[in-house]
């Protein structure tokens, strides 16, 4: 495993992968993340408006993981009050010279596919000013019943995104698929 941990590190820096980190994912991680985020695009001179798009898309995104998840361990912080702690993986890169990207995927139940899908297609066709009136719509309605926050969190990390969010669906063991995001901001 040792010899393969040079190569997993190159290939990281090849595909311009900055932060990475698969397992657990809690609200301290979040914010560790947060933090190691902001020096880092600080460091390479990225605009205060960018660096804080990033960070809430990986928010947003760090978030979703940790409310819908599949892939659940037991939790062992107290302060957080969980029983579980849901697992994913997130990294955030450069993309071109003044692009940097949030890629995360968990693991969801079969039956999340459908409405996820709908609800991200949606969102792909919309253009910026449709992202805007369809984010104050939803505003006023009130939360699914399935829903863990206020349902905004895709249509937030579209209207800050470059380029329409894409997403996959891969099939994985039993009833379970493994749901990946990238949001290129």
């Amino acid at each position: 495993m040792q010899k393969y941990l040079y190569d997993f590190k190159n290939d990281l820096r090849n595909r311009r992968i900055f932060v990475c980190f698969n397992g657990p994912v809690s609200q301290d991680l979040m914010a560790e993340l947060g933090d190691a985020l902001k020096r880092k695009m600080k460091s390479e001179h990225a605009g205060r408006s960018k660096v804080m798009s990033v960070f809430s898309v990986l928010v947003e995104q760090a978030q979703n993981i940790i409310r819908y998840s599949a892939e659940k361990v037991p939790g062992n912080n107290p302060e957080e009050n969980a029983k579980e702690v849901s697992q994913g993986i997130i990294m955030v890169g450069r993309e071109g010279n003044d692009r940097y990207f949030v890629l995360c995927g968990n693991m969801v139940e079969s039956g999340q596919v459908e409405p996820l899908r709908e609800k991200l297609t949606i969102l792909q066709d919309m253009s910026q000013d449709e992202l805007r009136k369809y984010y104050k719509e939803q505003r006023r309605k009130k939360p699914d019943a399935r829903s863990k926050g206020a349902g905004l969190g895709f249509i937030e990390v579209a209207r800050k995104a470059g380029r329409p969010i894409a997403f996959d669906f891969r099939k994985a063991d039993g009833d379970f698929y493994f749901f990946s995001i990238k949001t290129v901001i």
